[in-house]
This record gives structure tokens, sequence and C-alpha cells, in this order.
């Protein structure tokens, strides 16, 4: 077991399919726990908290799933390494202007700070080198041998979002259920995206493509449809599975959406492209 990720392999009968999620994690390595002011309940709402258990059943029906145990308050593993915003840094030169949620958190998603000083160039290569770079490495070195071996690859993206957004100072909009993220489908055959969509709706679940969500990094680094390697990300509502404030789980929605998304890995396994 490594510090920064945990990787199961398929029980048996092993598919295409490749599950990761890069948000569920909450550990802060003890060298940056001076660097990072956010608390545990901080961390707990911005990670995409339980999504890693939500997949735990993937390897049952073939699939491999890799799952980040590092807090995204170390780094963001579903954005570009070089995605830093200069906020970040002690040098802004090195950076760029751009949302202060890169490879590296300024603030956290309510505004509060999560760096207790910016970065300088040593500490960001040192956060890339230890934690983004092998989760990535071997995110790649199962693409590729899911490839070698199947001649495609299915890569599902699991995420979690927060179940409304404010529009303005009273109106609250709510999410739907499941927002699969395709880029606008070009980041996987769309026959992919079909099967994610009836699936969802079979179930009773509103489903919106692309909105409020696209995909990121992976989705779209990893997305080649034109070489046979294939990129999917799915947000889920949370208030599906726990309850937002207190991040309980609600048990009985939390199994019906494990064995509903255990179903979905096993009908991608079951495509041929």
């Amino acid at each position: 077991m490594s510090s920064v990720l945990d990787f199961t392999a398929p029980e048996h009968g092993r598919t295409p399919v490749l599950v990761e999620v890069p948000h569920a994690g909450l550990s802060i390595p003890e060298p940056l726990k001076q660097e990072i002011l956010a608390s545990e309940d901080t961390r707990k709402r911005d990670a995409d908290l339980y999504v890693d258990e939500l997949f735990t059943y993937a390897p049952e029906v073939g699939a491999a799933l890799l799952a980040a145990r590092v807090s995204r308050y170390v780094v963001d593993l579903n954005r570009a390494p070089d995605d830093v915003e200069l906020g970040a840094l002690e040098d802004p030169a090195s950076g760029r202007v751009g949302q202060p949620r890169g490879v590296v958190w300024r603030v956290t998603t309510d505004g509060r700070p999560v760096l207790r000083t910016p970065l300088d160039a040593t500490a960001l290569g040192q956060r890339i080198a230890l934690y983004h770079s092998p989760y990535h490495a071997r995110l790649r070195e199962e693409l590729e041998l899911t490839r070698e071996r199947f001649g495609y690859a299915i890569l599902l993206a699991g995420h979690s979002m927060p179940s409304a957004v404010r529009r303005g100072a009273r109106d609250i909009e709510r999410r739907a259920d499941i927002v699969p993220g395709s880029l606008g489908g070009t980041s996987c055959d769309p026959r992919i995206v079909e099967l994610v969509d009836q699936h969802f709706r079979a179930a009773g679940l509103s489903v919106r493509h692309d909105d409020p969500y696209r995909g990121g990094f992976a989705t779209a680094h990893y997305g080649r449809p034109a070489q046979k390697q294939h990129a999917i990300q799915i947000e889920i509502n949370r208030a599906l599975y726990m309850d937002e404030l207190s991040c309980v789980r609600k048990t009985d929605n939390f199994a019906r959406l494990q064995q509903l998304l255990k179903e979905l890995v096993a009908r991608l396994g079951q495509l041929e492209l």
C-alpha cells in the first residue's frame, strides 16, 4: 500500500475498465501539516468523500480501482502539474492568472486559506514529484496495460459534487443527480456516454451532461478515442448518499448507490469498442 494511492486489482475476469477516484483522500503527510491550514472538517467538505467506497465493488466485476489517499489540499490530482495559480507561489511570475484552485489550492471552496504561506519553487516541485507524479504514473501504466491486453481501455473518473449551487442572494439551484462529463462527447466513444445516461435514468435518477462539470485534467489528458483510450467523468450528487452538513452516510441510499455503480462498471466492461 502506497502513502499516495490505493490500487485494487480485479478479483477475476478482468475487463477493459479502470476506475480512478482522485479526490476522496483526506491524508496530509506529516511534512506538510505546518503548511496547510484547513481543518479536517473543511477537508471533508472539499473532498469527494466516500466516492472510493461507492466504487468498492468495481474489482468484483473485473475493473481495476485506483484511489488517492492524499487530500486535494496537498495536490489536486485532477489538474495539470503546471496549472499553478500565481497567488499560490512565492514568485508569482512563475504562475498564471486563474482560479485559486489549481494543482495546489490557495483557498477552500468557501474562501478560507489553505496555504499558510505561498510556496517556493522547491516546495511546489516536491509536491508534484512526491504525490502528483506517482499517481499519474500508475494511472498511465494501468491504461497502457489495459490497451495492450484488450485493444482499448475505458477510464471512469469518479467524483462527487455539492447538491446545489446558489444563484444570486436567494435562489438555490439543485444540481442533477448525476453529471457525466465527456468534454462535449469528445473524450470517449458515444456508446459509453449513452450507456451511462441510460443506466442512471433507468434507476430513476436525473442526468445532465457536462453541466456544470465537463471533465477535468484526467478526462482531457487520457481521453483519446482515436487511440482506443476512452475517458468519462461521473459527478455524483452528494445528497444521494450522505448528509452534506454532518458528512454522515445515508446507509440505505449508500448501499443502493454502491450496487448501481457496480452494475454500471460491469456493463461498461461488457462493451466491445
